[in-house]
């Protein structure tokens, strides 16, 4: 039996840098499970897999030219159904035994599902490598984790990318076959650019090596990103490295030889919060950002080229440029937003929409500095400051800079409310009150953050759940679960002496009596709750639409006599208004005439939908 090392790759054009390692390992695990399914691969064969943005391959060992024979034993009909009473073959056994294509004498008896059964043994022959390779390829290639595939000329192959070479190489020898129009050889490409030509591979074996000195490729993305990392240490000196593995691992799937550069920046654009200077640098250029033992940013950072050169001071130059205008772009969003303070940007939260039927992100803000004042008081902290961050916590979300960077909210009202002159604990609570923002993120580190940030998720709970979005088993769009695990979290690792249930029902209780922005105010004769509130100031929120008559969103009364019952701030409202009277009806009596009111309602639609409809005929 020919047994050899099979060499199998597809080059591409450049690759999604953020899917290449999983592309990368999964087309390895799929293709040698599935030789190893027909016999090509033993159980404890051994794979490499390849990955640049280029292209994708593996290296299986011990890959056998034919498959070993298989033993089949295909069961037939019982015994008792197989003979008659005087041991003769009935029709049924005849016929499995002409289905097979041997005589009766060539069966067996063996113990199957219906007890003993007559049964075929038959040997299966193992299939070639030269005739199946080409086709678990491609089903290895389908069976890809790619969201969206393209097509590419005139052919009818689709794929990631568009696929422009094939090698697939059992030892020495060429195996002929077809993967997406292209007809397998031995030929690869190296680097784009400092690789003279193609590359003839002489060996399967001799793939990684003939790549790295021939070619200028280091294929393995394990070995790429161990080199990467050596060398921005190397260049970093005592200075550490403001990037996690996500962006090294980005990083590493857009390079296939890499070069790391030490770039500068003017020292004035220091002068913007470095969260911002770091976000764009990672985020939009791919650069690592340099920080001093004290975590402030310096004006360095490192840049991984894909070229290597002696003489680099273009390449240097060129991202320098690039970056320049990147952080004047934030400087000059940091410069603007401070023109306005956040608190005179709140009015403005009434033109952005939270949820249609929660109302704008400032009746949003009005529930945040309630709540987080009650909890503040619970925890025995100061509710003021709680109240205001509250307040301000959303306010960011008009600014230039979350605009653009929305990864930025609560970190630049912090910075925006410092600058306005905010008391320290209430900038700091506006940036805590995220947090966590994922597992593992730091809490709250004092009672008034997390008071706030109990406030944020609670609300969103209480709003969300209430109107009847719940997440399902694979769907959770306003991360329901995200904020349930904080509110937890919050509670135990802290200690905090709070129950649970009952800071559930008070969210649910601030979301039950809020007020729409149209809702008129039920104790002066403004069109807009929201723009009453600052003169109401001292009075419970109107009832929604649903528990208008319920008894716990009426507010308390100010005499016991029903002509008399009046709004509870009504004395500070410019034009107070009775409340509507208690009916005496009962219970049964209003959900009767509720449901009378919606059928009459429906009737009407209904009517109205056929007048516009017979209106558009006669038109046409």
């Amino acid at each position: 039996m020919n047994v050899a090392p099979l060499l199998v790759e597809l080059l591409t054009e450049e690759l999604p840098p953020k899917a290449l390692e999983r592309l990368s390992r999964t087309f390895a695990e799929t293709l040698c499970a599935l030789l190893r399914e027909d016999g090509f691969v033993p159980a404890d064969g051994r794979f490499t897999a390849f990955g640049t943005p280029r292209r994708l391959a593996v290296l299986i060992e011990g890959v056998a030219a034919q498959a070993p024979d298989k033993a089949q034993t295909v069961l037939g009909p019982a015994v008792g159904a197989g003979l008659d009473r005087e041991g003769r073959p009935t029709p049924a056994l005849l016929g499995f035994a002409k289905k097979q294509g041997v005589g009766v004498d060539a069966l067996v008896r063996a113990q199957g599902a219906k007890g003993e059964q007559f049964a075929y043994e038959a040997v299966v022959p193992g299939g070639a490598l030269d005739r199946t390779l080409d086709l678990h390829v491609c089903d290895a290639l389908r069976r890809l984790p790619v969201p969206k595939v393209m097509r590419w000329g005139a052919g009818e192959a689709e794929f990631v990318r568009p696929a422009h070479g094939l090698v697939m190489l059992h030892g020495d020898r060429v195996v002929p076959g077809e993967v997406l129009g292209l007809a397998s050889g031995r030929t690869t490409r190296g680097h784009r650019f400092l690789c003279a030509g193609d590359i003839a591979l002489r060996h399967a074996e001799d793939y990684e090596r003939d790549l790295a000195d021939k070619g200028r490729v280091i294929a393995r993305f394990d070995r790429r990103r161990v080199r990467i990392r050596e060398l921005l240490r190397a260049h970093a000196g005592g200075a550490d490295i403001a990037a996690d593995d996500a962006l090294l691992d980005e990083v590493t799937a857009l390079v296939e030889w890499p070069a790391v550069y030490d770039g500068h920046f003017e020292k004035a654009f220091l002068e913007v919060p470095q969260e911002c200077l770091t976000l764009t640098m990672r985020q939009n250029q791919k650069y690592f950002p340099l920080v001093d033992g004290q975590g402030r940013l310096l004006n360095r950072f490192l840049l991984v080229a894909n070229m290597e050169t002696p003489h680099p001071r273009d390449i240097i130059h060129g991202n320098e440029r690039v970056l320049r205008a990147r952080l004047a772009d934030a400087k000059f969003f940091y410069d603007q937003d401070r023109r306005i303070p956040l608190a005179d940007r709140v009015p403005a939260l009434e033109a952005v929409v939270y949820h249609h039927k929660l109302g704008s992100q400032l009746a949003r803000a009005e529930r945040l500095e309630r709540l987080a004042g009650a909890i503040a008081l619970e925890l025995g902290a100061a509710a003021g400051p709680a109240s205001r961050a509250g307040r301000l916590a959303k306010a960011d979300l008009l600014t230039g800079m979350v605009g653009e960077f929305p990864e930025l909210q609560g970190v630049m009202g912090m910075h925006y409310a410092r600058h306005d002159g905010e008391p320290e604990v209430v900038a700091r609570a506006i940036e805590a009150h995220y947090r966590p923002r994922f597992a593992g993120d730091a809490l709250p580190a004092d009672a008034v953050g997390g008071a706030v940030a109990l406030a944020d998720k609670l609300d969103t709970l209480a709003g969300i759940w209430g109107i009847g979005l719940r997440p399902t088993g694979d769907k959770d769009p306003f991360a329901l679960r995200r904020a349930a695990l904080g509110v937890v979290r919050i509670l135990v690792e802290h200690a905090l002496p709070l129950d649970c249930v009952a800071l559930l029902r008070l969210a649910r209780g601030a979301t039950a009596r809020r007020g729409s922005p149209r809702t008129p105010c039920p104790a002066c004769t403004s069109s807009s709750w929201s723009a009453c509130a600052p003169t109401c100031a001292s009075a419970t929120s109107p009832p929604t639409r649903s528990n208008r008559w319920s008894a716990s969103a009426r507010p308390a009364s100010t005499s016991s006599s029903r002509g008399s019952r009046r709004c509870a701030r009504s004395a500070a409202c410019p034009k107070p208004r009775a409340w509507p009277p208690r009916t005496n009806a009962s219970a049964t009596s209003c959900k009767v005439a509720a449901a009378r009111g919606r059928q009459v309602r429906r009737r009407a639609a209904v009517r109205d939908c056929r007048a516009r409809a017979a209106r558009g005929f006669a038109r046409g």
